[in-house]
């Protein structure tokens, strides 16, 4: 409305619409999120509010999302992290980096998900609504059956107590009476307190808050001193990316992680910086590499001219076939 001079939503049309998303992008610079959150917010307006169809917004300029590489943390950093975390939070952590499933993916596992003699957990609903399946991890495995059965004490405690339900997808509840009560349908990560469910009203034990985690490894990170902004997500990314260093073929990797297109699996043969299989070394490791005399190299430098000799002064000058003895990162190198 500001933009179009305090006009009302209901006198503006197409052009009037587009113009104002369109500024966005050019003049205010905002990021393609931005813009659309504004749209959203706009659709909704006019949907809802307005109650009236929206205009059409294909002349639109849209802002570019840029393309960023993911944060991956090394081997020993995820050691790290999980080893600063206790409870149930380095269990689920340890279950992130182990199978690659998102934290509410991982959050929403119930007891049947968890098949011990498959060495599977089944991930259902997850994203775009398809079920895949996931590694169990043996170092989980072997500390699972513990943690199973404090839960299992929990929720005989709820169920003395009158409560012990649990929210059941879709219509399952009415279907099949009694099952919110089951054993297999309860969390594998439930809260530590109940809390009165805003849908139906009822008392009852949801699973754990993802905020849990997400400060519990966020205060890890900062801990050990990882300059990089890692998260609970990037315990995905690092999955991942260590599996390619393992040799697993990409479309596995694809589907474990349980992407639509190997496009958005390529991203992380991007963050090793190879492309393919073949790794690249940098050729200016190659610069500080003691060489023998008598060597292809020291001959090499006998044919190539001195071009150092007007930026360096004489004592820092090679003669032909001379090598430089001072490894890269001695205390005179000039970087």
């Amino acid at each position: 409305m500001l933009f179009q001079g305090k006009r009302h939503p209901q006198t503006m049309g197409e052009t009037d619409i587009n113009a104002f998303l369109s500024d966005l992008a050019n003049r205010a610079g905002v990021s393609a999120s931005t813009q659309n959150q504004a749209l959203a917010a706009l659709l909704f307006l006019y949907r809802h509010v307005l109650e009236r169809p929206p205009p059409s917004i294909e002349k639109v300029v849209r802002a570019k999302r840029p393309r960023r590489l993911p944060v991956v943390l090394t081997r020993a950093e995820v050691r790290a992290v999980i080893g600063r975390l206790a409870g149930p939070s380095r269990l689920v952590a340890t279950l992130l980096y182990g199978s690659g499933m998102r934290l509410l993916e991982c959050l929403r596992l119930r007891i049947k998900d968890v098949e011990f003699g498959s060495n599977r957990i089944v991930v259902r609903d997850a994203k775009s609504q398809r079920d895949r399946v996931v590694p169990l991890p043996l170092v989980v495995r072997a500390v699972l059956p513990t943690w199973l059965a404090r839960v299992k004490r929990l929720h005989q405690r709820d169920l003395a107590a009158g409560f012990g339900t649990v929210h059941l997808p879709e219509a399952l509840s009415r279907k099949y009476p009694g099952s919110e009560r089951d054993w297999g349908w309860q969390w594998v990560f439930p809260a530590e307190r109940r809390s009165r469910d805003p849908r139906t009203g009822a008392e009852r034990r949801h699973h754990l808050d993802e905020s849990v985690l997400q400060r519990a490894v966020r205060q890890a990170v900062l801990d050990i001193g990882i300059s990089r902004r890692a998260s609970c997500h990037t315990l995905r990314h690092s999955f991942a990316t260590h599996l390619i260093e393992d040799g697993y073929d990409i479309r596995t990797i694809q589907e474990l992680l349980g992407h639509k297109d190997v496009k958005t699996t390529m991203i992380y043969t991007h963050v090793l910086n190879r492309p393919g299989t073949l790794g690249v070394r940098s050729p200016a490791d190659q610069l500080w590499r003691l060489t023998p005399p008598g060597s292809s190299d020291t001959r090499l430098l006998r044919s190539q001219p001195n071009t150092s000799e007007r930026s360096l002064p004489p004592s820092r000058q090679l003669e032909a076939g001379e090598v430089d003895a001072a490894p890269f990162g001695a205390p005179d190198d000039d970087f």
